[in-house]
């Protein structure tokens, strides 16, 4: 039997995005680095802001899938 479950932090409410990165991962070590592949991606994207992050877990009888779900805007630089 499969089993779902999400939960949906929404850091500024009404906002539109233009952006939908999502991070995946079913195996165990994957799934343990999933967070610092997400934090790495941030540091990479300064010009990301978060709109929305939503974690979706997923299961079966043999695996199980965490996906992390970063909406966001792009923002132009300040010179």
């Amino acid at each position: 039997m499969s089993q779902s479950s999400t939960q949906e932090l929404v850091v500024r409410p009404g906002m539109q995005f233009d952006g939908v990165k999502v991070f995946s991962a079913t195996m165990f070590q994957d799934r343990e680095r999933l967070g610092d592949k997400v934090t790495d991606w941030l540091s990479a994207h300064r010009d990301a802001q978060i709109m929305s992050f939503t974690v979706t877990q997923s299961s079966d009888a043999s695996f199980h899938c965490i996906a992390i779900t970063v909406f966001y805007k792009h923002v132009a630089a300040k010179a």
